[in-house]
């Protein structure tokens, strides 16, 4: 059985394979080189209170963007 472009796939179309064949590495890895490529996540180390989220806006921003 021959496995389908993960290449030619959308990030909705490969999140949707993934989890219907979670035994695929290397769909997952597919999936994730997309995720990585894609780069839409705010890094931020870990909070100590909800105060902290004031001390990062650009994360506020995408929450509030949904």
């Amino acid at each position: 059985m021959s496995q389908p472009n993960f290449q030619a796939m959308s990030i909705k179309e490969l999140h949707t394979y993934v989890l219907a064949h979670r035994e695929n590495i290397e769909a997952f890895h597919a999936y994730v080189d997309k995720l990585h490529a894609q780069a839409t996540w705010v890094e931020m180390p870990p909070l100590q209170s909800l105060d902290d989220l004031e001390n990062y806006p650009d994360f506020l921003n995408k929450l509030n963007k949904g």
